[in-house]
């Protein structure tokens, strides 16, 4: 990389930052052991690691995880996001603040999307994911002696906390079902110098590259892009950290996905933890690295607890250590938990969180392949993404590129939610269709009519019925005026006020803000009341001035990371809808 003066461009910022080690995991176990972050602890930690206390109140300020005072006994959160707003989410909210808002025992708490838009409305109880149906139940158990106490639900207890769903065989899985001990075939064979794929490319002689351009060579002819709703080739980010100079490298999954309707991450982690650790062990080997790491967020602890064990498994079977089958590599995977925010998805602030800093998007460039992980190179790709290469680099490039219709390649995880008969996680080829895809759910509940779907997540753009049939890819949707953004569809039925949903939306965006750029801080929050003051008067969407456009453009424009960019595209699309009936973009 190009330096000035010695001096990488662009990280002039981070100048006077403290470089380490990071205390979120620190205050992690404190609030796992007490329910909360006691002031004693906080003095006793910033003694013990010579960082002032102000640093310490500073990180605590900003992540939405950690608590500054003891917790009631039971501690229930309940989603207010699009896909629990769409099953009567407000209501049933107001319904539980009656029945608990006076239990001293209890705190109710209305939070962001919690990654379980198939069980609306979502909730949890101590951390335990539940649904508003069983509460009675759930808070009957917390209440009985030995009950885990709020905010002390962490590894060790989740697993034990929620039912596993049953492990089922996907289409992207290369290994006979129930014959675990063929896992991790591709990484043996890789390390015993026996993966011999149809086309390999050239790559420069660099520390841990020797024998391993074949998996790129593969992954180039496959065509995979990264799901993490980017869609960069994966091959070539790979190839970019691969030719780096700087060392150590890291390898990085990103499991914090926190958008409203997305859930696919967590369906793999729980029922495919082996996939996305042998993409993890094969980029590591690609790439020349030898410690990886899993960003999960907070809320998924039973699927953190998953892939916890299947870790423990892969060390046992000499897969992960010091000497790797012998070969004298050495490949180790961690584990870090996420303290909450949506932003930390994005890759630059994940990486702020992992130094121990708050989670605000870095400027670019520099970009992780370059400049990562406490300032070294770092390859960061998606749970989907990563558990896809097994299967390329078993069955080939040419078989993924197969797997797809209508000039789609491979295939997709998608989370369907919303009003749709049979919410969940569906694997297809990629480039079936929106029609073809509601129509595998179950069609839309009650039989109703479909009035618009949101194919990528809360920051894709609203489609309507006219647009059942764009393929579900990249450029299609592009074109169509939207994204396939996180994987996630949701479905939105005749009925159901559409401006209404699109200010949810933007609710959601307005709440995870980081606040570090003035355009989506103050845009977000004032776009957010005129919509709410307008709807309240009984408004629609004829009704909604410029204000609300120059807004549009102002973040857009100016926002330093996608969330300012795109807060307010849903709305705009639902107003070009009902304006000109049309979802596309100008």
């Amino acid at each position: 990389m190009a330096r000035t003066n010695g001096r990488i461009p662009g990280v002039e910022a981070r100048a006077g930052r403290s470089p380490g080690p990071s205390l979120i995991r620190s205050l992690n176990a404190i609030q796992r052991e007490h329910g909360w972050l006691p002031r004693e602890q906080l003095v006793r930690l910033a003694r013990d690691t010579r960082r002032p206390l102000y640093e310490l109140e500073g990180l605590i300020s900003f992540y939405p995880h950690f608590r500054t005072t003891p917790p009631a006994k039971i501690e229930i959160t309940v989603c207010r996001d699009l896909s629990c707003w769409l099953h009567g989410g407000d209501e049933r909210i107001a319904r539980i603040h009656e029945l608990y808002g006076d239990d001293a025992e209890i705190e109710v708490r209305e939070v962001s999307c919690i990654g379980r838009c198939d069980r609306p409305p979502a909730a949890t109880v101590n951390e335990r994911p539940a649904v508003v149906s069983e509460l009675n139940d759930v808070v009957r158990e917390a209440r009985a002696p030995g009950g885990a106490h709020a905010g002390g639900l962490r590894t060790g207890q989740a697993a034990s906390c929620a039912a596993a769903p049953a492990r089922r065989h996907w289409p992207n899985d290369p290994y006979p079902e129930g014959a675990d001990a063929s896992h991790y075939g591709v990484v043996r064979a890789m390390l015993a110098g026996s993966l011999r794929p149809a086309d390999t490319i050239e790559l420069v002689e660099h520390s841990g590259l020797r024998g391993m351009g074949a998996a790129l060579g593969t992954l180039k002819e496959s065509g995979l892009r990264g799901m993490g709703g980017a869609g960069f080739p994966t091959a070539a980010k790979w190839e970019l950290v691969a030719t780096q100079e700087g060392e150590p490298k890291y390898v990085i999954c990103n499991a914090d996905e926190s958008e409203p309707g997305t859930f696919k991450d967590r369906q793999i982690l729980a029922e495919q933890p082996h996939l996305v650790i042998e993409g993890m062990l094969i980029a590591m080997l690609t790439i020349g690295a030898e410690q990886g790491w899993l960003f999960v967020r907070h809320e998924y602890g039973p699927e953190e607890e998953a892939f916890r064990a299947e870790l423990a498994g892969a060390r046992a079977q000499a897969i992960l250590g010091e000497n790797v089958l012998g070969s004298g590599r050495r490949l180790e995977i961690d584990v870090f938990t996420s303290p909450g925010g949506y932003i930390l998805g994005e890759e630059s602030a994940l990486l702020e969180c992992m130094e121990g800093h708050r989670g605000e998007p870095r400027n670019k460039p520099p970009f992780p392949a370059t400049y990562g992980l406490w300032g070294k190179p770092t390859l960061m790709n998606s749970v989907e993404t990563l558990a896809a290469i097994p299967v390329i680099l078993e069955r080939g490039g040419q078989w993924w590129r197969d797997q797809g219709v209508r000039g789609g390649v491979g295939l997709k995880f998608l989370a369907v939610s919303g009003q749709i008969a049979n919410p969940g996680v569906y694997c297809v080829p990629m480039g079936t269709t929106a029609r073809e895809l509601i129509e595998l759910a179950g069609g839309v509940a009650d039989g109703a009519e479909l009035q618009a779907f949101q194919p990528g997540g809360a920051s894709s753009n609203f489609l309507g019925p006219e647009q059942l049939d764009v393929p579900l890819d990249f450029k299609p949707l592009a074109d169509a005026g939207s994204m396939l953004g996180s994987g996630a569809l949701v479905v939105i039925a005749e009925g159901t006020n559409l401006l209404a949903a699109a200010t949810n939306v933007l609710r959601f965006f307005r709440d995870e803000s980081c606040g570090k750029c003035v355009p989506c801080r103050t845009g977000s929050h004032k776009a957010h009341q005129i919509l709410t003051e307008l709807l309240e008067r009984g408004g629609g969407a004829g009704d909604v001035d410029q204000r609300i456009d120059q807004l549009e453009e102002t973040m857009r424009l100016t926002s330093i990371c996608g969330l300012g960019q795109v807060a307010l595209g849903p709305v705009m699309s639902v107003l070009r809808m009902q304006r000109t009936g049309t979802a596309a973009a100008p």
